[in-house]
């Protein structure tokens, strides 16, 4: 029987795959010690669970002190921002004192001394009003306006008599409207005085622009170039021909009308030209308002009536007011910076009987009353106060207070609250 060359071929034995030599040559023995010594991975296969790990030792005492390091980090952050925005706000009571006021004062006009001073406030203004006409009538109207006279020939006064005739350098003549003391001169400076004129004859060319006049009177004596005068603003409401005819009692209250407006409107701009120092009392002004209105052409059954008028107000120096109420007020008064926070609200008046307006501008010396309830207040002098409080302890705050006697008391608060010193910069 033919030998079977298959049967004398020894199949090698299957081994695994993972231990097969390199060189093809299955070692079975020794592939599998192999597996058996092969070491335990740390990481299990994927599909692998894991049922329990143990900390090690040392990881929950090393995670607790990390927290610590943070808070106390935290802390720490929080106390340097703290006093990055540290702050200390003083609220400041000064001393005050309620008063009852009812005393009278004079005021010395431009006094550059001690004395309480006043100005004097001149507001021209017209008003204006639109009204019906029934038709027209003739009329005559004689021009008017104001006049200073001025006495530059000696320190006498000089009386001059109603109607006094002023020579206008435009050749007409004009006159005055009440009798009037001219005040002597004053070292080099003329006496003055301040009046009303009007025109001699009635017409509109008597009208005109501002004029300088000579005492007609005075014409071929020494007083003639030594009086003189000079027109405040223009001369106007001169009229001859046709006037508007308007009822008495229309013509009345167009009149009351505007006479209340042109003083309610001089007042009003009087208070909004007042400088900056200077207060004006409501009742510290005198208003004259011109007789006679001034009509204008009727055109479609009406005409404009307009009335002129001049306001004089009386402005006082509020420091030197302020100063003067404060003498007689407070009980040895040390001369302390104070301010009167309700002064506006003083009533003013003049003596009985007013003033005279023809000699208003050549006044020196007013005489006045002031009621109300004062309220005194004293002035602390901030930026002192801030400069002496930088960077001291608060322990010293009060010591630096009683510093300041104008201060009745003031209150404290530092931020943060731990900080036992004020901040180090004014600001």
């Amino acid at each position: 029987m033919p030998k079977n060359l298959l049967q004398d071929m020894i199949r090698p034995k299957s081994l695994p795959k993972e231990v097969r030599d390199p060189r093809g040559e299955a070692r079975e023995e020794q592939g599998i010690k192999e597996i058996k010594e092969r070491p335990v991975l740390n990481n299990p296969p994927p599909d692998s669970r894991v049922i329990f790990q143990k900390t090690p030792a040392g990881g929950r005492k090393n995670r607790h002190a990390l927290w610590f390091v943070a808070i106390i980090a935290m802390v720490f952050l929080i106390f340097a921002v703290s006093f990055l925005f540290s702050f200390a706000e003083v609220t400041v009571n000064p001393k005050e004192k309620d008063s009852n006021l009812n005393s009278s004062f004079n005021a010395v006009k431009d006094s550059t001394g001690d004395e309480l001073s006043f100005d004097l406030v001149i507001l021209p203004g017209v008003e204006s009003k639109t009204m019906p006409v029934n038709g027209t009538k003739d009329s005559a109207i004689k021009a008017t306006g104001q006049a200073v006279i001025y006495n530059a020939y000696s320190t006498a006064p000089q009386n001059l008599l109603i109607d006094t005739r002023l020579e206008g350098s435009n050749g007409k003549i004009y006159k005055t409207v009440k009798a009037i003391i001219v005040p002597g001169m004053k070292g080099t400076a003329p006496g003055q005085v301040e009046i009303g004129i009007y025109a001699n004859e009635a017409g509109p060319e008597y009208n005109s622009t501002p004029l300088d006049f000579k005492v007609f009177g005075f014409k071929g004596t020494p007083k003639y170039d030594k009086f003189y005068g000079r027109s405040k603003g223009d001369i106007s409401g001169g009229f001859k021909g046709k006037e508007p005819q308007i009822t008495d009692a229309d013509k009345a209250r167009a009149l009351a009308d505007l006479k209340s407006n042109l003083q309610a409107k001089l007042v009003k701009n009087a208070s909004e030209r007042i400088p900056a120092g200077f207060i004006l009392f409501k009742d510290a002004v005198v208003t004259n308002i011109d007789q006679t209105p001034v009509f204008s052409e009727p055109k479609d059954g009406s005409t404009t009536i307009s009335l002129k008028g001049t306001l004089y107000g009386f402005i006082l120096n509020e420091k030197s007011l302020t100063k003067t109420l404060a003498k007689d007020l407070i009980t040895n008064y040390d001369d302390s910076d104070v301010y009167i926070s309700n002064l506006k609200s003083l009533v003013f008046s003049m003596p009985p009987g007013g003033l005279d307006l023809s000699n208003i501008t050549a006044l020196k010396n007013i005489n006045f009353t002031l009621i109300g309830n004062p309220k005194i207040i004293w002035t602390v002098d901030k930026e002192k106060l801030t400069a002496n409080l930088v960077g001291i302890r608060k322990a010293d705050f009060n010591s630096i207070l009683a510093g300041y006697p104008n201060i009745a008391s003031a209150e404290l608060k530092v931020r943060p609250a731990w900080k036992s010193s004020f901040p180090d910069k004014s600001k």
